[in-house]
């Protein structure tokens, strides 16, 4: 009985002894190579290939200026020919006004500018040669009065007329002296150069100068288009009541399309007018298209420390519009058969001294590195590393420098 039941148990001591040890070795199988080699390590490895370092910033899309056209008078629209975004010719015609009353205050100006001519008119053809005849009147009379007067001193002289008729002749000439000067003045007056010539000529210019300003202000009533263009903005209809200062249309003159993007401040050595730059549009990231980098401005945003720049687009697409936002990159650097470094595996970068855990030998090891260029996410190492180098990325946690491991490559390439 007591043989019987110790059997059993005895077995199962023994199963989960040969159980425990079982897994002991198992456990030390497990743990030994990393007891001997240590973990197991995602790396990276250090490749050489050509290298394009770039500077990324977002934009939009202007043309070099804007139009905005509004009315230079008061007026009741009567017509509007166009629509938004409707591209439109230099000169034709956007906004009519009500032109009623300037027709008729240019017609009322143009009728002055005929008054005045025909004054001028009448001085030439009729005052003048009336003067002409009233002088040669006057100097008629002025020869017969000196020839009464010789008579009567000789007629005096031999006692047959008295002192008072010889003085009414004297007066007489005095008389006809005085009339034949008035006449003559008034000859030179209705003559070209005279007084009345230069007041019907002074009338005359500004009745012209009253009907060039009714013609112009008549003009206002048509606005037209001052350059061709894409009409951007349309803010009047027919019916409206509109004054000057009021922008009604709103023109993107067609021309050369630019793109203004805002770059970092930190980037602003890298920059260098004439850089080459791919971009597109965000509402069509599939289709690039040519850059070109054409202005830097020398001043730098206090608040939100960037630098305005420009770039002219040489061949702009169809679907390319005003306003659009933009994605750029310039090309700011080139290196051919660059080593290269994914950049999470430089520590320290920012630093005077950088470095990198390079694995060799079955350890992690500090390695100082100097870098070059810097883009999309890669780095270029100018000493410390060679092709084929393996890495260990920043983000992978208790490795350090000495530390045995086994490297696992998660390789990756440049973009």
């Amino acid at each position: 009985m007591n043989a019987a039941s110790t059997a059993p148990g005895t077995r199962r001591r023994y199963l989960w002894r040969a159980l425990g040890l079982l897994l002991a070795v198992v456990a030390a199988a497990y743990a030994l190579p990393r007891l001997l080699f240590g973990p197991v390590v995602p790396v990276v490895p250090v490749v050489q290939r050509d290298f394009v370092q770039s500077v990324v910033a977002s934009g939009r899309v202007q043309t070099p200026h804007r139009i905005d056209i509004g009315a230079q008078i008061t007026g009741t629209v009567i017509a509007v020919p166009v629509a938004e975004g409707q591209t439109v010719r230099a000169g034709q015609v956007l906004v009519e006004l009500d032109a009623t009353e300037l027709r008729a205050a240019l017609q009322q100006a143009l009728t002055a500018v005929a008054q005045a001519q025909a004054k001028l008119r009448q001085l030439h053809e009729v005052q003048a040669p009336v003067a002409e005849q009233s002088v040669r009147q006057a100097q008629t009379t002025l020869e017969h009065a000196r020839a009464q007067q010789r008579r009567n001193e000789e007629l005096f002289g031999k006692g047959f007329i008295g002192q008072a008729t010889l003085d009414e002749s004297r007066k007489n000439v005095d008389l006809a002296d005085a009339q034949l000067r008035a006449a003559q003045r008034q000859l030179e007056s209705a003559r070209a150069g005279g007084s009345d010539v230069a007041l019907a000529e002074t009338a005359l210019a500004q009745a012209r100068a009253n009907a060039d300003a009714a013609r112009a202000r008549l003009s206002y009533a048509t606005i037209a288009a001052p350059v061709a263009g894409t009409l951007i903005g349309r803010n009047g209809e027919r019916g409206d009541v509109v004054q000057p200062g009021k922008v009604l249309m709103t023109l993107s003159p067609s021309g050369d399309t630019q793109l203004v993007v805002q770059i970092d401040e930190k980037n602003l050595a890298l920059l260098a007018s004439g850089q080459h730059a791919v971009a597109s549009a965000d509402a069509y990231p599939r289709r690039q298209f040519e850059a070109t980098l054409a202005y830097i401005n020398p001043g730098v945003n206090a608040q939100t420390g960037a630098v305005e720049v420009k770039l002219d687009v040489p061949d702009p697409p169809p679907e390319l519009k005003q306003d659009m936002t933009v994605s750029v990159d310039i090309e700011v650097a080139r290196r051919g058969n660059a080593v290269l470094v994914p950049s999470d595996a430089v520590r320290q970068p920012e630093s005077a001294s950088p470095w990198v855990l390079r694995v060799a030998e079955g350890r992690a090891q500090r390695e100082p590195v100097r870098i070059g260029l810097r883009s999309g996410g890669w780095s270029e190492v100018l000493a410390g590393l060679a092709p084929g180098d393996l890495v260990v990325p920043a983000g992978v946690p208790d490795v350090v420098d000495g530390m045995r491991v086994r490297a696992r490559v998660d390789a990756t390439s440049p973009e």
